[in-house]
């Protein structure tokens, strides 16, 4: 069962306007850390606040970032924010998937080189066509049509170039929704490394 807490409209407007000290406290120690955080649906407010920090910390100095990602995916062109930003700025990403990374959360996650992919023992990857709600007259509803066409062929492009498949090979396992599990995403080329803890990704990345 999904049970979902909302705020009312005061307790939210206050949360927003009052950060707790608990929240700031984490999220320095998560910037001095040089950690970033992309959890839930991808919108224009995760973009926002992700990019934000990638950039910030770009500021500051060239060290490493690290980018922690758990996403069933959501907004296309927030997630194309997301994705062009990391590759934009001048310090070296390594993206660590945990739990689901899905839809607009693998378009972030192939955002880098297939080595400085990683992910935790349990997580899930999901890639899929991209759709949107389609209407209005009929003139909108063709350009619409033909708008989610480009992007798809976009999508078959992009993650052919990130896994070393075709892009045919992409259309054709995208028709439907693709599950793939740890040892299926680094056989398909998606996934580079499967990490347990911090030591395996020192390891790895010479830390």
């Amino acid at each position: 069962m999904n049970l979902e807490f909302r705020l009312d409209d005061e307790d939210e407007k206050e949360a927003n306007e009052k950060p707790q000290e608990p929240t700031r406290y984490i999220e320095e120690k998560l910037f001095q850390k040089r950690h970033v955080l992309i959890t839930g649906q991808i919108n224009d407010r995760i973009a926002k606040a992700t990019t934000e920090r990638l950039l910030a910390l770009a500021a500051m100095s060239d060290d490493p970032i690290n980018v922690f990602i758990s996403s069933p995916g959501g907004h296309v062109e927030s997630g194309d924010m997301i994705h062009d930003i990391i590759r934009f700025i001048k310090p070296e990403v390594r993206i660590i998937g945990s739990g689901w990374v899905a839809s607009a959360g693998a378009l972030i996650f192939i955002s880098v080189p297939k080595e400085r992919r990683f992910c935790l023992p349990n997580t899930r990857f999901l890639l899929h066509q991209p759709s949107g709600g389609i209407g209005g007259v009929t003139a909108d509803v063709q350009i619409q049509a033909k708008q989610i066409e480009i992007m798809k062929r976009r999508f078959e492009i992009l993650f052919a170039e990130a896994t070393g498949q075709t892009p045919e090979r992409i259309a054709e396992d995208t028709r439907r929704d693709f599950w793939l599990g740890t040892a299926e995403a680094q056989e398909y080329g998606i996934l580079g490394t499967v990490i347990r803890t911090q030591a395996d990704l020192d390891a790895i990345v010479g830390s």
